[in-house]
Order: structure tokens, then sequence, then C-alpha cells
């Protein structure tokens, strides 16, 4: 496989011009946590929104290292302590001045410390509040902590991952947290956004990962009703069980994928792969395990780069499996820059493509608290720089002022196991 350079992504950082992208003029509040929700805020910002995270004093412990967690690119911060009285009234203004905004706390917790939908409705009743959780608001579980493989294995969807005989792969925190999690807040927010538009009126949009995950299956169910697909894992067309789509070894140890469903496509992969006697098997399933050794036996005779070149060109709708660092190089890819570097990071464009109001990578990483004078110039809010008020003395909270002090303000995704702290009115 030919290696191409991944091109690099000046955005319009400071002192630039370049693409805005289609959600230039939206205001969305971003109240730190980690998985889903700064996902969620990322990809709006990459489509031009400007989005502004409330970091915590002392930041997340569990969060990625700051300087290369992209999820904060496309972004501002400003450092507010949520269990101070001014720190609380600081982002209520923010919320004021707010299109959207997006908390992952557990359910409960921003209403504890004075940030929930109704105080923040009360200042800018047109706000959407995007609620991102694993468990959801309601339910017998929305109080438990968990992380996104909890949350897929009671959907079905992890149970349908891997192979047969084995237990469930685990797919990362890609299909829970960013799939079920993350793309279907920023759908339901930017719908809800278009209503708040056209009608004045905010609304709260509740995203659960369980939600999100177990509708990703919806054309699963419906096959499993008709009789077409077992549930069971490695048993049907698209979960492994068929030998011509899923993923076989090389001589070098690498992977191809292969996924040769139709009939034309099917016969231009045997005709390749040097397998013709195969071809009245295509929905043969009684010689499918024939099929399966022949293909396995085949791959196993040429390198992964060399079972490439053989079907480069073709629609055999074979592909080399490529490890993360070699992905920026794939000439495909390459060429639609769908990689770029920025901030010193190679790293995933932002997706989807637009034709007038194309987008970019801005601004790297939001260090915490670099964007508060923007921020206050920007929003029309300058008491955001003021010295914190002298009533958020240690002396005047409930909760412990020791900023490392464990409480539930963090991701749907992965809560706390301690109560979020009450300050002295919600007591």
């Amino acid at each position: 496989m030919t290696v191409a350079k991944t091109p690099h992504d000046p955005g319009d950082g400071p002192g630039t011009g370049g693409p805005s992208g289609p959600l230039d003029g939206v205001r969305v509040l971003e109240l730190a946590g980690i998985g889903p929700g700064p996902f969620a805020a990322m990809l709006l910002g990459d489509l031009g929104a400007d989005v502004v995270r409330v970091d915590r004093p002392g930041g997340i412990p569990v969060a990625p290292d700051p300087r290369y967690d992209v999820t904060n690119r496309n972004k501002r911060s400003v450092v507010l302590d949520l269990k101070t009285p001014d720190g609380v009234e600081r982002v209520l203004a923010l919320a004021g001045r707010a299109d959207i905004l997006i908390e992952g706390y557990r359910p409960g917790v921003a209403e504890r410390l004075g940030v929930g939908p109704a105080e923040c409705h009360a200042r800018n009743p047109r706000l959407v509040y995007g609620r991102m959780t694993g468990w959801g608001q309601d339910g017998p579980l929305a109080d438990r902590a968990g992380h996104d493989i909890a949350y897929l294995a009671p959907t079905g969807v992890l149970g349908m991952i891997g192979e047969a005989g084995r237990p469930p792969a685990v797919p990362a925190n890609l299909l829970g947290d960013f799939a079920g999690g993350s793309l279907y807040l920023v759908t339901g927010v930017l719908a809800a956004l278009h209503h708040a538009r056209a009608t004045g009126t905010g609304q709260v949009v509740d995203a659960a990962v369980v939600d999100g995950a177990a509708h990703l299956s919806a054309l699963i169910h419906g096959m499993l009703a008709a009789g077409q697909w077992q549930d069971r894992r490695g048993g049907n067309l698209l979960d492994g069980g068929c030998p011509y789509y899923g993923v076989h070894t090389c001589a070098d140890g690498g992977h191809i994928a292969v996924g040769a469903l139709e009939p034309k496509f099917y016969a231009e992969f045997l005709d390749l792969l040097g397998l013709p006697e195969f071809r009245d098997a295509h929905v043969d399933l009684a010689r499918w395990p024939a099929l399966r050794e022949a293909v396995a036996a085949r791959f196993l005779t040429r390198t992964r780069d060399e079972w490439t070149a053989v079907f480069e060109g073709s629609d055999a709708c074979v592909a080399p499996v490529l490890s993360l660092r070699e992905a920026p190089g794939h000439p495909h890819l390459a060429a639609r820059s769908t990689f770029v570097e920025h901030s010193g990071i190679v790293q995933p464009a932002p997706a989807p493509r637009f034709s007038a109001t194309p987008t970019a990578v801005r601004t790297g990483p939001a260090a915490a608290g670099s964007g508060a004078a923007e921020v206050a110039r920007d929003w029309d809010l300058p008491d955001l720089l003021d010295p914190p008020d002298a009533r958020t003395a240690p002396a005047d909270r409930t909760a412990p002022a020791d900023p490392t002090a464990p409480d539930d303000r963090i991701s749907g995704a992965t809560a706390a196991d301690h109560p979020a702290p009450q300050r002295k009115a919600d007591q």
C-alpha cells in the first residue's frame, strides 16, 4: 500500500480567517465532563458553533491529557467553581446568553448545584438544555454508575458483536459513548434548536447511551422479526457468520476486510482470490463451511499489502485493515484530507462536509481558563472576569474546599461513586 502524507490544517486560529461552518453564530455552553458530552460539544464546535467549556478548578482526574484532548478542539474555556454561589451565578449568566447547554451529570446533580433546567430556563426560556447520561434521566438504573460497555450490555447490541462460541467483542467506547451517546445528543439538541427558533421555547433533551445504542439496532430488530436474523453471534450475514463478509488473516499477521455481498461483487472476489469453483456457493449455506476454510487458506498465502495490490481497482469490496497510525497514510483518506495535522496532533478532520459552509479545525485543545477574556467580551459578560465573590469562602460551603474532593459532576458515561455535593439551600 502506497503511503500518503497527512495534510496540515491551519484552520482559522487566532489572527486568521478560515471557514467557520454552518453553525456559525450558535452559542453552546458545555459543563465539563468526559466521554460523550465533550465529543458532542466538539462536533458542534467543528460545525462552527461558538463552544464555551466550563472547566472546574483542578480539572477532572480521569480525563485525557488536556494538551492532547482533541475533543476540546474548536472550543474556548473558562474556569468556574460550581460548588460556590458565585460560580453558579456566572454559569447561569452564560446560560442566559447561550443557545444550547450540554451537561453530563447524574440525574438531579445539576438541580442540586443550582444549574438545572428550571434555573437556566428562568434566565433563558429559549435555551436547549442537553443532558447526556448512560442510563437516562429516569428508570430503575438512572442513579447508578457505569461506563459505556455496561450501557451496551442490556440493549442486546454488545451481545451481537464477536465470534460464535466466544465472549462478545469489546468495541472500544466508539459504539456506546460516541455513536449511541454523542451523535444522538447532537441530533437532539439541533432538532430542539430548530424548534426553539420557530417557537421561542426551549426544552430539555434527554440523551441516554442505552436509548441511542438500542436505536442503532433498529434494522436488526426488523430482520429478527422477519426471521432473517438469528439471535446469536457469528451466525448471520452481517456479523461474521458469512464467509465473504468478515475479516481474514494474511501471511504476515495482517488482516483483510471482505464485504462482497452482492452476486457480481462476490464473483469478482472469487476470481481475484483464485476460487472460481465456489461461485455457486453464494447462497448455499451447506457449502459455507468449506468456502470459509478455502477463503481463509487463500488469504494465508500472501501478506496484507500483497492482497491489497491484488484487489486494487476492483469492485470486490475488499480493503486492508489498518492501524490508527497507518490510517492517515491511506491514499484515499489522504486525498480527501480525512485526517489533518493541527497543533502538532494528527487527528480526524471535521465531518461531514458542506459545499457552502466548509468546516475546519480552527483551534487546538483549549487549555482550562484560556478563553475567559475573549468569552467575557464576545458574550458581553464583563463580570466573568471579576475576582470570585467573597461569599464563596470555604466557610460558606457545604461541599469540601478541596477541589479534588469526589462528586458526581462527571460524564454520564462514567459516573463517580459518591453523592453530589449539596449547597446549603438544597438541604
